[in-house]
Parts: structure tokens; sequence; C-alpha cells
């Protein structure tokens, strides 16, 4: 029996995967180039458009790939090949070279997950882990995401242990007052004594925070993926989907 969603319909295109069937193309070339067509014991039923269309329509929906698979037309099982094979395909790359007026900007944003392994209770009330979001300040395309750390890590200590402070090695970078002790670029603070802050650090303040809000946008269009509000996946799944949707997010961006 056939499914309901192919990508040979570009109407499921934009909806899913937040794409122009012209970015998706490019989308399903890169996978293509990265090994998204190496078959290793039972073919693919699906072609390749139609497998990244389904990844991206778990991580839209967050639905159980139980529900997802037959509106491909195939098993639970099968769906769950596609998404271990092509769920690493489609992540992000951390960049490379680096201008010498690049800035960063780094924050830490917390996601729902049930592996307890990688999650703890934190102050959202839930088990969460912490990801640490690394865009850049110019174009708001995303850096890097670093390793998943328990939610209850602060984003001071998560900031180093996650990797995400060898991604910003070398580059001006900006974050909130949480990063104290980082060598990041922190607002202005009353020290012990002052009562108010100084009329030039207030505007340095004002110029931080509209700066900053550029990371706060980026993360909360990562969550229109219902994937980050409340993660099934075990293991590095959780950082395989950001990486992923970091991916789509950067390519919708940039046209």
């Amino acid at each position: 029996m056939g499914g309901v969603i192919s990508a040979d319909d570009p109407k499921w295109i934009e909806p899913f995967v937040g794409l122009s069937p012209e970015q998706f193309n490019r989308l399903v070339a890169l996978v293509r180039r990265r090994g998204g067509d190496i078959q290793r014991g039972r073919p693919w039923r699906l072609p390749l458009e139609d497998r990244v269309l389904l990844v991206a329509t778990y991580w839209r929906t967050n639905l159980t790939l139980r529900q997802v698979a037959p509106l491909f037309g195939i098993s639970k099982s099968a769906a769950d090949r596609i998404l271990d094979h092509l769920a690493p395909l489609l992540a992000v790359s951390p960049a490379r070279r680096k201008r010498e007026d690049t800035v960063y900007i780094v924050d830490g944003t917390l996601v729902p997950t049930r592996d307890r392994s990688v999650a703890a209770s934190s102050k959202n009330y839930r088990y969460s882990t912490n990801l640490q979001v690394v865009i850049d300040a110019n174009s708001r395309l995303v850096v890097a995401i670093g390793d998943p750390l328990p939610g209850s890590r602060n984003d001071c200590r998560a900031f180093t242990e996650s990797g995400a402070d060898r991604i910003c090695r070398g580059v001006r970078t900006i974050a909130d007052g949480g990063y104290q002790g980082t060598g990041l670029l922190i607002p202005h603070r009353k020290r012990r004594g002052q009562e108010h802050l100084t009329p030039v650090q207030e505007a340095e303040n004002a110029v931080h925070r509209r700066a900053r809000a550029r990371v706060e946008h980026a993360l909360s269009r990562l969550k229109n993926w219902k994937i980050l509000r409340d993660c099934r996946l075990k293991g590095n799944g959780v950082h395989q989907a950001a990486l992923g949707i970091a991916r789509l997010h950067n390519m919708a961006l940039t046209g």
C-alpha cells in the first residue's frame, strides 16, 4: 500500500521541512554526497527524497515512528532504520574558517528528554538536557551545538563540558550573565558597594541585549520543531536531531 505523504508532491515539503522545493533538492543532493544512498542489507523501499522527508516529518511533528511510518507506506522498523541512517547525515557542520570580524553568540536551552542518562530535573520542572547553541551574530546561522548535558548543569559549566568553548576559541563571543568566568562578553553587573551602573555601562548593556536577542530568536525557531519540546530519542538522538534541525534552519535562512 502506498503512503499518504511523498516528496513527489511539493505541497508536503514546505510544511514539514520548512524549505522550498529547490532548497529541498539541494538538501537531498547534500545527503546523497554524504552517503545517503548507500545500501547495507535490505534495500530501501523509499527513494532518498522520501526518506529525507520522513526524517523531517518525524522531527517537525514529534509523532511516534509507529504513527509516521504508515503515512509513507512502510513499517515502523523500516522508519527506524531510515532515521538511524539519515539523521547523522543531516547534521550541520561546524564552521572551519573564521573571519577576523566574526562574532558569535552563545546560549543554553533546555530540551525535555525522556532518556535520564542525559537529563536531570531542571528549572522548567521537567527532566531536560542542556544544549549549548552557538550562532553567528551577523548571519544568524547556527554554527554549532554542544554535546547534551543534564539540565541541572548551569550554562557556565555546560559551556565548557559540552565542547562549545572549543568552537568559540579565538572568536569574540557574546553571552548572558550566567557565563561568568568563561572569558565571554557578558553584561556589566553592579560591583560590591555600587548602587547603580554608570550611564556608559547602561548603554553598553542595552547594545548587548539587542545583540543577544538574536540567539533567543534562533532558539525559538529551532523549537518550532516539536521534537525539541519533548524528545523521546535515547542516547545521542537528541543531539543528532538538534544538529539536523540546525541544518534545516540554516538552509531556510540562506535561501
